[in-house]
């Protein structure tokens, strides 16, 4: 029996069972090893604050429009990083260029579910790289947010740049910013993360509760602000630090799922008077300036690569593996305790 992990209301988790499909051509069929939760994006669905529970997101418009939700309860097998072994291959594709074989290592997108069925042209390229361990394949999604926000960002060498949130992608972006030659501020909530931050990079850090973030920032870089701020908390007056704390035609890169309405930003202060540069990293797409070289799959593939040479550490982020049966545990863990995790990993 396969199991998938579903989310039946808000807040409301069960580990479903049913037969296995069969394999259909064009696709291969993997078996999970590893799914990676999402604290942010998928915890929308879980909590049910997510958009498309209320409005339908119309792709040729790229609006989204009242009148019915997109996607309705129950939700099942959310889940973008995941890793797991090759077990069929449709037989027609036998001989595809790139096309991983079965008992190999695979990392991709098909959900918290025990079994994939994932096209093909989806895995081209998705080997696990040599002597990556299994679990570090489920960081490739959540490490290509990170590498997207840098990206956008457009940091040069020796450039001053605040992170806004040092949670697990938080801290990926820390890292590629550091990477990158940036001379990194860490801002966050919980101490816990900040010495984490400085392990990440960080030469500088400070608490958003009890320091006065952008005035240190600006102290710290003789009264001009941080040429770029990332800001990946996911909170509206984090961003709206953020937009305080960047130089005149500053870069802020907003790479959060905000939601809801905008409490506690003012567009009318800092951004306004200091003509700041607001731009979104989706990881839908790459930044627009980019978009002839880099795609989606070579920032996976990239950001693997890197951990693959030792550059980035993601092991020490998992802080939990929690079994597939268990999946609510880890859902309530994150949703009522997140300072006590960062990496929760689903293992199957």
């Amino acid at each position: 029996m396969e199991r998938v992990v579903q989310f039946t209301g808000p807040r409301q988790v069960e580990v479903a069972t049913g037969e296995s499909a069969p394999l259909p051509p064009g696709h291969l069929r993997v078996r999970t090893r590893y799914s990676g939760i999402s604290a942010g994006t998928e915890l929308t669905a879980y909590r049910g604050t997510n958009p498309y529970l209320t409005r339908t997101w119309d792709p040729e418009a790229r609006l989204f429009r009242d009148g019915g939700p997109g996607i309705s309860y129950p939700v099942v097998g959310w889940g973008y990083s995941e890793v797991g072994e090759v077990r069929e291959v449709s037989p027609e594709l036998a001989g595809t260029p790139g096309m991983p074989k079965p008992g190999e290592l695979v990392w991709g997108i098909w959900g918290h579910r025990s079994e994939g069925i994932v096209p093909a042209e989806r895995m081209i390229g998705h080997r696990l790289p040599e002597g990556l361990a299994p679990l570090a394949g489920s960081f490739a999604r959540v490490g290509a947010i990170a590498y997207n926000a840098v990206l956008a960002g457009d940091i040069h060498l020796g450039e001053d740049v605040a992170v806004f949130g040092q949670g697990v992608i938080g801290l990926l972006t820390t890292r590629l910013a550091q990477l990158s030659g940036a001379r990194v501020t860490a801002v966050d909530a919980l101490d816990s993360r900040l010495a984490r931050a400085v392990e990440y990079g960080a030469v500088r850090t400070l608490n958003a509760r009890t320091d006065a973030v952008a005035e240190r920032i600006r102290e710290a870089t003789d009264g001009r602000g941080a040429d770029v701020a990332v800001e990946i908390s996911g909170a509206y007056p984090a961003l709206h630090e953020a937009l305080r704390s960047v130089a005149v035609g500053g870069r802020i890169v907003a790479s959060s799922f905000y939601q809801g309405d905008g409490v506690g930003l003012r567009l009318g202060d800092e951004f306004h008077h200091n003509r700041v540069q607001l731009v979104s990293s989706q990881i839908g797409g790459v930044p627009p300036q980019l978009a002839g070289r880099w795609s989606v799959d070579r920032l996976q593939q990239t950001f693997l690569r890197l951990v693959a040479d030792g550059l980035v550490d993601v092991k020490s982020l998992v802080s939990h593996v929690v079994p597939i049966a268990d999946a609510a545990e880890a859902y309530v863990l994150l949703d009522e305790r997140p300072a006590d995790a960062l990496q929760v990993v689903l293992e199957f």
